[in-house]
């Protein structure tokens, strides 16, 4: 296999199945080592301005600092014996320094660490996916929207235990997915300022080869590439890189339930959404009849796999002293797959929601399957306020338990029931018994969620 192909490959047939190209390639064999390349490059021109090293070294370095020279199989054949990706990685750079300036190659990697290098460029790919995930993030959020608008009035049934409840809108149930991406939006922000921040420290978190010139020379990198320079190096105190896992973990939970709901409403019984038709998609290979809830099935799987993601990470946090022994090394493929699950589900809640289809007829029969059982505690509060609230539910109880045995609807057998009707004529009954008018604080609730969304910012 040539260095460009194992470069360029993403890794798994299944990459776009659970994540999207962009984001794959963010986080691709050969971005992670041009990241890593990019600090070495503003290493040496940090260095340079302060003068650790002559300002001759740095044209040959910076121009050595491309993906394209470096040999793939020899550099993962050279991590399986060092144990990290920069050890092989800093020897063909400074070979191939050696082969345009023999002089400045005595100063590469001038300095610094594998870890500094790695964690550095691990920041960098970091950074590309929050930009990332907050474009796609504010999309969906702005689908979400619109849908919670559109059908802010719509009813439909609600469900707790998988059984029917009580009447709600199905624009709350989109403003409630806007809310907690709403907050996620506000998630990604704030842990921008903590997160993506130089590492720096040198061999054992001192910078003791860069003497009195240490701290200029830090800024200087941070500043060349973009990053936050945090007051100390942060080798073994991983709470920084736990942070974005969790967050990838956290959002690709919220994702997974709006996935759950929307699948669970595409039931073919349920029929109340579908995910956005496309030539191809939801097919089975033997059922022409079938139009499977393929988005949602692939957020689900990235929700099925994050926690244990997350959880290495966590595990990774307890580290030995200045530099870590497997808790480091367990980050390296872990938070690469949160990243790239995160951008993936992301991704197919943004177009689903956009495009979901609603069936309003389905939303209204399902809310009368009871017979209007729904409603039952409606009217009971209405007795209540005449003959007690125990009394009143004694005799709506027992109204619906005789509909169910009978076949017959709860409007039927309370207006036939004089107790009720003392209290109640037909139209009063008839108002209590239907769902658009017992969906409490709905309105407004929807109201709400999109008054934060429209007053998010960044």
């Amino acid at each position: 296999m040539s260095a460009d192909s194992t470069f360029e490959a993403t890794g798994r047939l299944t990459d776009l199945i659970c994540g999207t190209g962009p984001m794959n390639a963010v986080w691709s064999p050969g971005a992670t080592v041009q990241r890593m390349l990019d600090v070495e490059a503003a290493l040496a021109r940090a260095s340079a301005e302060h003068g650790v090293i002559p300002h001759s070294a740095v044209p040959a370095i910076v121009a050595a600092c491309d993906a394209r020279h470096i040999d793939a199989p020899a550099l993962m054949a050279g991590a399986a014996q060092g144990g990290n990706l920069a050890i092989p990685l800093v020897k063909q750079l400074t070979a191939h320094v050696r082969k345009a300036d023999a002089e400045a190659a005595k100063y590469v990697h001038w300095g610094a660490t594998s870890q500094d290098i790695i964690d550095t460029g691990c920041v960098l790919q970091l950074q590309a996916t929050l930009v990332q995930l907050d474009i796609d993030l504010r999309l969906a959020c702005d689908a979400l929207a619109t849908q919670a608008r559109a059908h802010r009035a719509t009813p439909m049934i609600g469900r707790t235990w998988l059984q029917q409840a009580l009447p709600i809108t199905l624009g709350l149930k989109f403003a409630q997915w806007l809310d907690a991406l709403t907050r996620h939006r506000e998630r990604l922000h704030a842990l921008r300022e903590r997160v993506l921040v130089l590492q720096f420290g040198g061999a054992a978190g001192t910078l003791a080869s860069l003497r009195d010139a240490a701290p200029a020379v830090a800024q200087s990198l941070a500043d060349d590439l973009g990053l936050r320079l945090p007051a100390l190096p942060w080798h073994t105190q991983r709470d920084r890189i736990a942070e974005a896992a969790t967050f990838f973990g956290m959002l690709i939970g919220t994702l997974g339930k709006i996935a759950r709901d929307i699948s669970l409403q595409m039931q073919t019984e349920i029929g109340e959404l579908a995910e956005p038709a496309g030539a191809g998609k939801g097919g089975s290979s033997t059922m022409p009849h079938k139009r499977n809830p393929v988005g949602c099935a692939a957020v689900l799987t990235a929700a099925t796999r994050a926690p244990a993601l997350v959880a290495t990470v966590l595990a990774g946090m307890v580290q030995e002293h200045e530099r870590a022994l497997g808790g480091w090394q367990a980050e390296w493929e872990a938070l690469p797959d949160l990243a790239r699950l995160a951008g993936g589900a992301l991704a197919q809640i943004r177009d689903m929601v956009g495009g979901l289809e609603v069936d309003t007829a389905r939303l209204a029969s399902n809310l009368d399957i009871t017979r209007g059982l729904i409603l039952g505690e409606a009217v009971m509060l209405a007795l209540g306020d005449a003959i007690g609230r125990l009394d009143a539910h004694h005799l709506v109880e027992q109204c619906s338990k005789a509909a169910i045995r009978d076949g017959r609807t709860l409007f039927e057998l309370l207006s036939e029931n004089p107790e009720v009707t003392r209290h109640l004529d037909a139209q009063q009954l008839k108002d209590l018994l239907d769902p658009a008018h017992y969906v409490g604080q709905a309105h407004a609730l929807v109201d709400a969620a999109l008054a934060l969304h429209q007053a998010f910012e960044p």
